[in-house]
């Protein structure tokens, strides 16, 4: 499960950073792009906040609380008993170190750093690959949770039925 822990990290990690990448070349200084109408529309903007671009003024704090995200994310990859809860751990993984890539490498400067959003959805704040990233992880964690599935892959009712 650690391989696969690892691959959908880095494959995530690496997709969020192209998309950055591209994001920023091709979409800087250039009005909107309409790829679905309305409904799907690329617009660049850089995120000092968190999400909703809130925060602003934390913007140290929030990248110590990422740093430390994932530190507790791979610590707990250790522990990866099953399909679900790699996938989840992966996801969560590439999508704190996609933003926190921003965080410490992009202007204004090192903790400081502005995230970089494109994808704008109606009456949704502008997001990222990372963000899509983490919010799946979520939703994939409470599914493993609500299956009462145990990160090491076991069931958290360990109880037997006994004979009537």
């Amino acid at each position: 499960m650690t391989l696969l822990f690892a691959a959908v990290a880095a494959t995530a990690y690496v997709i969020d950073l192209v998309t950055k990448l591209l994001a920023v070349s091709q979409l800087s200084g250039r009005p909107d792009v309409d790829v679905v109408g309305e409904l799907l529309v690329l617009h660049l903007t850089r995120n000092a906040g968190a999400a909703f671009s809130t925060g602003t003024e934390y913007t140290v704090a929030l990248t110590c609380v990422a740093m430390v995200a994932v530190l507790v994310v791979i610590w707990l990859s250790r522990r990866v008993g099953s399909v679900g809860w790699a996938v989840a751990l992966g996801l969560l993984l590439a999508g704190v170190c996609g933003n926190l890539t921003d965080r410490l490498f992009r202007s204004p400067g090192p903790m400081r750093g502005h995230v970089i959003d494109f994808v704008m959805l109606p009456h949704w704040p502008v997001f990222n690959v990372a963000d899509m990233c983490i919010n799946v992880a979520a939703v994939l964690i409470l599914v493993q949770a609500s299956r009462g599935i145990r990160i090491n892959g076991l069931p958290t009712s360990d109880r037997r039925e006994e004979p009537e």
